[in-house]
């Protein structure tokens, strides 16, 4: 392994005086073989010094977002790392199969070195030959079938196809997790989504920050209510040519209007029932051809064309903890949104809510977290005990060995899939004397359509 002669120098000539998003031919710098990837990071490294330092504080890295103070005066930091969801629950005891989308190599236990830059994994953002992929088992390492020279040699900017490997395949699948971003938005119509079909973004144009600090906020930031960026970034508070849509954008998410539907093209999950898990029965397809069951898994529900539920959202969410309490007679809510009617900074805002039933402590009344993959998981022996025993070990909880199900709630914000001008909400679909309207104007807190009443919009 090796890098030509000069190549040192004259690729950090090029990246500091010219636009760094410009392509570079790699392959008339870069000689092989590499026995590692890690060989590949080193190589990186020395015509991008400092870049290690910067990713390794990023969320992207770390799986954790700000740091904040809770409602009962924790300060915490809070991501994927330490969270608890109702898809395959949480990331500690299934480390290497949670970990095959972390942009590095080798989390395969509580004993990864977050400051060993060697492991950061350059490929998986910037290959362009459409080949690289990882183990889906192996704890973010690359297949063994992967020619690393040849992806080294054909990085280039950030594309949308490196963004979709985790971000559109997110719970197991294309839009499993998130509804607004499956395979459909690589290469969408203008109709799916006009920013990428229309005007040729990519991911980066709207989310890359300085030092590859990734902006947006995820769940990890949600928690925290920071590292948000707004449609309005770019278009200014006021966008349209007639005053009274303007005004609505004190309390209505642009998204609200100029996201009608999410799902628009593959179907997303909206159900998934753990409970049901270990039965052995065939899947049918649903209408949509796909999967309404998984042995290792449980029953799920998929749907298409999916109209948002509408919620007030300030962009904070309060997060489940490890050990929280829950009502097992009531839905646990994942992520409260924070908000009302009478919070000023509150905005009406669209959601996919995920439901389903997970497993939780009978006698402690905590969610628990459940190791599923790996040596002694559920999906090798359909022992919930077992799994829940070897689970909680690893965020240091009691399990009492009573193990029961609970319907839970994860609210997911929808962003995008930004349909056309044309395409937006009509007026009448939310104020109108006839049903069904598409927000429920007294669930919002509203005596009614404010049209109707008077009140437009929030003082």
């Amino acid at each position: 392994m090796k890098i030509m002669k000069n190549a040192v120098l004259i690729l950090a000539s090029l990246f500091l005086t010219a636009n760094i998003s410009a392509q570079v031919d790699h392959s008339e710098f870069i000689e092989g073989p590499f026995d590692s990837p890690q060989e590949v990071t080193a190589l990186c490294l020395e015509c991008h010094p400092g870049y290690d330092e910067d990713i390794m504080k990023t969320r992207h890295w770390n799986w954790l977002g700000d740091e904040f103070t809770t409602s009962d005066g924790k300060t915490i930091r809070l991501g994927k790392k330490n969270m608890i969801n109702n898809f395959c629950i949480a990331v500690p005891s299934n480390w290497p199969r949670c970990t095959s989308c972390h942009i590095g190599y080798g989390w395969k236990d509580e004993t990864f070195d977050f400051t060993d830059g060697k492991n950061i994994d350059c490929l998986i953002c910037h290959d362009h030959t459409d080949t690289y992929k990882k183990v889906p088992t192996g704890a973010g390492m690359p297949d063994p079938s992967v020619d690393l020279l040849k992806v080294a040699q054909s990085v280039g900017p950030t594309r949308i196809e490196n963004c979709s490997i985790c971000h559109f395949n997110g719970g197991g699948g294309t839009g499993v997790k998130h509804g607004d971003m499956d395979g459909s938005m690589i290469n969408p119509s203008p109709e799916l989504d006009v920013h990428i079909g229309k005007l040729g973004f990519t991911c980066s144009d709207c989310h890359a920050g300085m030092n590859h600090e990734i902006l947006g906020a995820g769940q990890a930031s949600l928690a925290a209510g920071t590292n948000h960026i707004s449609c309005l970034n770019c278009h200014g508070n006021t966008p349209h040519r007639r005053k009274i849509v303007n005004d609505h954008i004190k309390s209505v998410a642009c998204e609200t209007c100029h996201i009608p539907a999410f799902a628009r093209e593959e179907p997303t999950k909206v159900w998934w029932d753990w409970s049901t898990a270990g039965e052995k029965r065939e899947p049918a397809p649903d209408e949509f051809g796909m999967p309404d069951y998984d042995r290792k898994k449980g029953d799920f529900k998929w749907d298409k064309n999916v109209i948002p539920e509408y919620r007030w959202y300030t962009g904070q969410t309060d997060y489940y903890l490890y050990g929280d309490i829950i009502k097992p007679k009531e839905a646990v809510k994942l992520n409260k949104l924070l908000g009302s009617f009478e919070d000023p900074d509150a905005k009406i805002t669209p959601f996919k809510i995920m439901r389903g039933k997970q497993p939780y402590d009978a006698r402690n009344n905590y969610l628990v977290v459940a190791k599923l993959f790996g040596k002694k998981g559920y999906w090798e022996t359909y022992d919930w005990d077992e799994a829940a025993e070897l689970g909680m070990k690893t965020i240091n909880l009691d399990f009492s060995g009573r193990l029961r199900f609970v319907e839970t709630e994860m609210y997911w914000p929808i962003n995008h899939m930004v349909a056309p001008a044309g395409s937006s909400l009509r007026c009448t679909e939310c104020h109108s004397k006839r049903e069904p309207r598409r927000l429920d104007w007294e669930a919002l807190g509203y005596h009614g359509d404010p049209m109707l009443t008077g009140r437009r919009i929030l003082d």
